[in-house]
């Protein structure tokens, strides 16, 4: 009887685990196929994380209970962890980031989109709560002419795998797609000769909602450090 009780919870954990997953699965395929909209998936995969939460709870106790029930809540609470930190994970970035969605290296000369389906502006309120989140945001001062410095920027680009809508040999225009739900950022990189080599500013900003939980902002620091390090290391 008490193994019988014990095995239970296991399986419940695993359940848990793997309806999550697919949740969060059928979430994102919906949306990229158009059946719903983004408020929508996303709503699903909140619901997704707490079914998650539920899981590993249950399987942390299965596992306590240490019977015939603790393959299946290891399974279980490898299943559910992945999801229930994805949604620790926004939480956290929401909670922590500026509410904005456009970024950019240079705020008060900040490149231009010309090749985007919705051209606008930088937004001049941004530029405060920018500075203070995302101090690493800066432009990149490069020893290298203006020419290496924008081979080596779409080198970088076409190995993301963004989609370039325009390279003229001082800016370049692409989209970034996200893995999971597919959304599409906007990003500018703009190449500029100094006297001391080149100066290369980013821009990023996120086609839907209002805010981006720090996605830009990372892209923004990861692609010029990745830049920097190439550029360092170019004859």
């Amino acid at each position: 009887m008490s193994d019988t009780r014990v095995f239970r919870p296991g399986i419940a954990g695993l359940i848990l685990g793997l309806v999550a997953i697919e949740m969060v699965v059928v979430s994102a395929f919906g949306y990229r196929q158009g059946w719903w909209p983004v408020l929508q998936a996303l709503a699903v995969s909140k619901y997704a994380v707490y079914v998650a939460a539920l899981g590993v709870a249950v399987s942390l106790l299965a596992l306590i209970l240490r019977r015939r029930g603790a393959v299946f809540a290891l399974i279980g609470l490898l299943a559910g962890l992945p999801v229930l930190v994805m949604g620790l994970g926004w939480e956290y970035a929401t909670r922590t980031t500026p509410p904005i969605n456009d970024i950019s290296t240079d705020t008060a000369d900040p490149p231009v989109f010309w090749e985007t389906p919705t051209p606008t502006d930088y937004p001049v309120a941004n530029a405060e709560p920018q500075k203070a989140a995302y101090p690493r945001v800066v432009p990149l001062d490069l020893a290298v002419s203006g020419d290496e410095a924008f081979e080596l920027a779409a080198e970088l680009v076409r190995e993301r795998g963004w989609e370039i809508l325009s390279e003229d040999g001082i800016q370049i225009e692409a989209v970034a797609t996200s893995f999971l739900y597919g959304f599409k950022d906007e990003v500018a990189i703009r190449v500029t000769e100094t006297e001391t080599g080149a100066r290369v500013d980013l821009r990023s900003r996120s086609r839907l909602g209002q805010i981006d939980r720090g996605a830009n902002a990372r892209r923004i620091t990861k692609f010029l450090d990745d830049l920097a390090e190439r550029a360092g290391g170019a004859e």
